[in-house]
C-alpha cells in the first residue's frame, strides 16, 4: 500500500515538472485557467512565464532543470526520512 502510495506521489511530482516546463503540450482546461485561476494557464511553461522580461530568460530550461532536481532531491530525502530501511 505504501508503495502505491509513494508511486503515485511520484508520478503527481513528475506531472506537476512537466507542466511548469516548457515541454507541456496539452490543453487540458479552457483558456481561464485551471479552476478559474489565470496563472494556470492550459500551455503550462511557467518558468517561462516567470522569466519572461528578466535577464534570466534565456537560462528558462537550465532554471528549470536545476529547480526539478532540487525538488526531486529533497523528496528523496523525505522518503528516505519516512521509510527507513529494515534491520
Amino acid at each position: 500500500m505504501k508503495r502505491i502510495v509513494w508511486l503515485s506521489v511520484a508520478a503527481l511530482i513528475a506531472a506537476i515538472l512537466f507542466y511548469v516546463s516548457r515541454f507541456w503540450s496539452f490543453s487540458l482546461w479552457p483558456r481561464s485557467g485551471l479552476f478559474g485561476i489565470e496563472e494556470l494557464r492550459p500551455q503550462g511553461d511557467l518558468v517561462g512565464q516567470w522569466l519572461r522580461g528578466t535577464d534570466f530568460a534565456p537560462f528558462e530550461l537550465l532554471i528549470w532543470a536545476v529547480g526539478a532536481f532540487l525538488v526531486l532531491t529533497v523528496l528523496q530525502k523525505l522518503y528516505d526520512r519516512l521509510n527507513p530501511p529494515p534491520e
